[in-house]
């Protein structure tokens, strides 16, 4: 029973004809153009502002909407979303090392850690780990519904929200339209963090208790800080290998990448010294009170 489930499981994440015959193409792939990804990110900055807009206009300040468990609902589609595609990449990735491994001899790859992080030049868009990349581009904008959601509840809206969504959308397009090397590994730990992340929050949502720490952003910036390492490794073996597949997508990416990490350890450091501070000032008027009663104490056994 248990070799059957797992054979089912291979078939269907890993060996199905529509997922070993894929091929990223305008023709092919829904979304698969520069003209629908502008306008994809377009309409979802103008629409999230317009929305926050017209909220702010309509209610009071300090006044929520509340959603019921649909924020709920969102993190848990959004968590086993994450999963299958971290357990399809995981197979399809095996499954694809099995099959290309002969070739790697022609382009001094020597090991699959290698073919991970550097794709041999001339990787096409096709195949089992590129059908995967594309449901991670696709599940992205499953991702954006959660700003809407957090506008309409708590009417909050950043630059960094909108600039980090969007930017995550486009990265996810240039790994398929240049056949990016490195993108199977971050699909891996990006969609593995997910799974923790929006577990974590429907966890919460559905009024478990929290963490004493910020969760996510430490998540965040942990994923981030492991893809700037993993995009030294490109390099290196971009110069030592002789190239590497899609390396100007992936320049681009890593400068991005780059940016979201300052800006995510920014507003790290900034919740963490509003937290010290405020932690100092608990300390100090407890001090205080506990100065004050005493002196009452002292004061009463003197009269």
């Amino acid at each position: 029973m248990r070799l059957s489930i797992i054979q089912s499981t291979k078939y269907w994440l890993s060996e199905h004809p529509s997922i070993v015959n894929f091929r990223w193409s305008p023709t092919e792939s829904w979304g698969s153009t520069w003209y629908f990804l502008f306008s994809a990110i377009t309409i979802y900055i103008i629409s999230a502002a317009i929305l926050h807009l017209v909220l702010s206009l309509i209610l009071r300040t300090n006044r929520r909407v509340p959603l019921g468990p649909i924020p709920a609902i969102h993190s848990l589609a959004v968590a086993m979303a994450s999963v299958v595609t971290f357990v399809g990449t995981l197979l399809s990735t095996a499954a694809e090392i099995r099959d290309t491994r002969w070739f790697w001899r022609r382009t001094k790859t020597t090991t699959a850690f290698q073919w991970l992080l550097c794709f041999p030049l001339g990787t096409r868009p096709s195949g089992r780990v590129f059908f995967w990349s594309y449901i991670f581009y696709l599940s992205r904008f499953l991702h954006l519904l959660r700003t809407f959601l957090t506008v309409i509840e708590h009417r909050k809206l950043t630059f960094f929200t909108l600039f980090n969504q969007s930017i995550l959308l486009f990265m996810s397009f240039l790994w398929l339209e240049f056949s990016q090397s490195f993108q199977v590994l971050a699909i891996l730990l990006t969609t593995l963090l997910y799974s923790v992340v929006y577990g974590y929050r429907f966890w919460t949502a559905i009024g478990l208790p929290s963490a004493c720490f910020p969760f996510v952003v430490s998540c965040q910036v942990v994923l981030l800080g492991c893809n700037l390492v993993c995009h030294f490794g490109v390099l290196s073996l971009h110069i030592l290998k002789g190239g590497c597949n899609g390396i100007g997508a992936w320049g681009f990416n890593s400068m991005l990448n780059a940016v979201i990490l300052l800006l995510f350890l920014k507003f790290y450091l900034k919740m963490y010294s509003k937290k010290r501070k405020g932690d100092s000032l608990s300390e100090l008027k407890g001090s205080s009170r506990h100065l004050h009663s005493g002196l009452e104490k002292r004061d009463s056994k003197g009269s």
